[in-house]
């Protein structure tokens, strides 16, 4: 399988199934795609018949856009790995969760989008806060529901996780505050050595993106 992302340091798409195979020991090669500074994945995409988004994953003749539908196709493809907990009603709220954070969360995103190699503060706007007060919910929703124990939000470390691991990045790179529970998680996510790996090769890039870079 080849795994098609761009930009480690900015790319919150791209962490995503990256995080999942790596922590699930799913063996996968890389492709990296630097969209603002190449033409290859617009190159990639015409020849693919796919949007110019990642990641895009490759395995046996197909081609899977779409982060979730990418870590949906590695659970079916690996039954034997708990991607998703194995109890039904916490699979359940489990994907509910992740699909909101596919479709959610648009002012988080939008202001306050992924840098790995920045820290900064900012004053962080109405509709930012509300958003981390839904993070805040979601959280203690997990909080008390059965599971495993863990740090992680089922537990163990899921496809769910791997959903949010951005908003970890989010969070520490403004000097955003969302709950205990979610400084707990985020520590747990940090301490990942995949997500070590992910952070040492932002660090390796030299390419820059101003409008993110120069966000204040």
């Amino acid at each position: 399988m080849n795994l098609n992302i761009t930009y480690k340091n900015y790319s919150s798409w791209s962490l995503r199934p990256w995080l999942l195979m790596k922590e699930f020991d799913i063996p996968f090669t890389e492709t990296l795609l630097p969209f603002a500074h190449s033409s290859a994945l617009s190159e990639f995409s015409a020849d693919k018949a796919v949007p110019a988004l990642v990641p895009i994953l490759e395995s046996e003749g197909m081609v899977i856009w779409d982060s979730l539908a990418i870590m949906e196709y590695l659970a079916e493809s690996y039954a034997d790995k708990p991607l998703w907990p194995r109890e039904s009603k916490l699979r359940a709220v489990a994907r509910s969760a992740a699909a909101e954070m596919h479709s959610g969360f648009s002012a988080l995103r939008s202001e306050c989008p992924m840098n790995c190699r920045s820290i900064k503060i900012i004053e962080p706007s109405d509709e930012v806060m509300r958003d981390l007060s839904r993070l805040a919910s979601i959280w203690a929703f997990f909080a008390a529901q059965d599971k495993s124990e863990g740090d992680f939000l089922c537990g163990e470390f899921s496809i769910l996780d791997a959903m949010y691991a951005p908003v970890m990045w989010r969070v520490a790179g403004y000097g955003l505050f969302v709950s205990t529970e979610f400084s707990r998680w985020s520590d747990a996510m940090r301490a990942l050595p995949s997500m070590e790996e992910w952070y040492q090769g932002s660090l390796k890039e030299e390419w820059s993106i101003p409008k993110v870079d120069n966000i204040v």
